[in-house]
């Protein structure tokens, strides 16, 4: 498994009523919440990996900083954007930004470990009392 710094990826949503602020409980309007904001980065930075990732292996977020600048209305597209910047062994570093039809809504940095999946559901699932 072998990623290349500058890999890229997108995804896209509509703000609608499944992704506001005020349905999201971190916020009052409706407008584009940030919780959705962040879940839409690291789609975008999934994406980058996908046909790149070993059929037993997946990625899992561990960290993410980002600013969220600007609000945007109900209606309007949004689409995030993930750039692979650094390689660290099984450490992958992500620029991220977020655009909405007029403007950048956010951006920052995002984080994830290449995880072998039983492995890791074997010791997730061992915390089950």
């Amino acid at each position: 498994m072998e990623f290349t710094i500058g890999l890229t990826g997108e995804a896209s949503v509509p703000v609608d009523g499944s992704n506001t602020a005020e349905t999201m409980g971190s916020g009052e309007l409706e407008v584009f919440a940030t919780p959705s904001m962040i879940a839409l980065m690291e789609k975008a930075a999934t994406n980058a990996l996908k046909g790149f990732m070993p059929a037993d292996s997946s990625s899992v977020g561990t960290m993410i900083n980002v600013k969220h600048s600007a609000a945007t209305p109900m209606g309007m597209k949004v689409t995030a954007k993930a750039v692979l910047t650094e390689v660290d062994g099984k450490r992958l570093v992500f620029t991220v930004g977020a655009f909405d039809e007029k403007e950048k809504i956010g951006e920052g940095m995002h984080e994830r470990f290449i995880i072998n999946i039983d492995r890791f559901m074997a010791k997730t699932n061992g915390k089950i009392l």
